[in-house]
């Protein structure tokens, strides 16, 4: 397992990190726990979870996946050998805070009910999860801006954030579904307010969205903001399993009409076509997927998902795909037929 540096912090994540929003909706408490003992096993030291998972986001279930984590922490003899993430919810979801903001109050709230679910007196990576003022993420195009916004300003964000770090609630943190000019006027603040750096950026990257190429890949590299990359598999369609419309018992689009992004007649043209290249070189396509966001010199670590063992399995078998030449130039070449079909 490869190990990579977050950021400037002197934390250090494995190249591949165990997602954990399926915990509570379609992995039960001794499934994630088997998830989770298997991906340490493996040599995985780093976890990512939320205060708003599992998903889809509901009131009956939310807190379900920290509260797993925890569990399993809790039985663990060591907390300091893993790399804990989680993240603050932003504007929208009515039954987190009644709304939560990424104001002091809030954050202050937000972390306090994480650490008692995660059963743990820190996180070593606190995200913010999306924007809290009117922007382009979750898929969102054609920029329009808001003039009546209700927005919490970064500064005031940031100085919440490094107060949780100065009580030792918080050793890093990071942004999350975040925009070029977001995390550089986060970078710019905290250089010129003494405030915490942000580490990472998780958002979005897969062969059908490689959007975080055009703006944010060169800030990653030169501001040591890494991507934490979520969605590698674009919902599971890169396995190939929802081709000719097919819909395996279980999997997310059978279970749930609101995964569309990846579902366009165009992301279905360049999904055939990644996993046919995949088949000619008897590769596994999940497996290609996720071996070429391994191989990007802007990622952190790549968060990879499960609702089965046998899945898991094979998207830890991902660490050690180094992709042929000839796979890569096969890869591009589908990029500049069909680029970015699920932006």
């Amino acid at each position: 397992m490869q190990i990579r540096p977050l950021g400037n912090t002197g934390i250090d994540v494995s190249r591949l990190c165990l997602g954990t929003m399926t915990f509570g909706e379609q992995n039960t408490e001794a499934e994630a726990h088997a998830q989770l003992d298997r991906a340490v096993a493996f040599g995985v030291n780093f976890i990512d979870a939320a205060e708003m998972y599992p998903v889809p986001p509901k009131a009956e279930t939310q807190g379900l996946t920290e509260s797993y984590v925890g569990s399993w922490l809790k039985g663990r003899q060591s907390r300091d050998d893993v790399v804990i993430a989680t993240k603050a919810a932003g504007p929208g979801i009515k039954h987190i805070r009644g709304g939560p903001r990424l104001t002091r109050a809030h954050l202050h709230e937000a972390i306090d009910a994480s650490l008692a679910r995660l059963n743990t007196d820190y996180v070593d990576l606190y995200q913010l999860h999306w924007p809290d003022r009117s922007t382009n993420f979750f898929g969102r195009l054609g920029y329009t801006h808001d003039e009546d916004e209700q927005a919490t300003d970064l500064e005031e964000t940031l100085s919440a954030l490094k107060e949780l770090v100065d009580a030792g609630k918080v050793r890093a943190v990071g942004l999350s579904n975040e925009t070029p000019w977001g995390v550089m006027r986060c970078l710019q603040l905290a250089e010129s307010l003494g405030l915490p750096r942000v580490a990472s950026i998780q958002n979005p990257y897969n062969l059908l969205n490689r959007t975080f190429e055009v703006g944010l890949a060169e800030i990653a590299h030169r501001e040591q903001v890494g991507l934490l990359a979520y969605s590698p598999l674009a919902f599971g369609v890169l396995s190939g399993k929802y081709l000719d419309g097919a819909r395996p018992p279980g999997a997310r689009l059978t279970l749930w009409d609101r995964f569309s992004r990846y579902s366009s007649d165009q992301a279905i043209d360049a999904t055939r076509a990644y996993v046919e290249l995949a088949r000619e070189h008897a590769l596994d396509p999940a497996q290609m997927a996720l071996a070429y966001v391994n191989s990007r010199s802007f990622l952190t670590s790549n968060i990879i998902g499960a609702t089965t063992m046998e899945q898991l399995e094979s998207n830890l078998a991902s660490e050690s795909l180094v992709l042929a030449d000839e796979v890569i130039e096969g890869i591009e070449a589908i990029h500049h037929r069909l680029p970015n079909p699920s932006p």
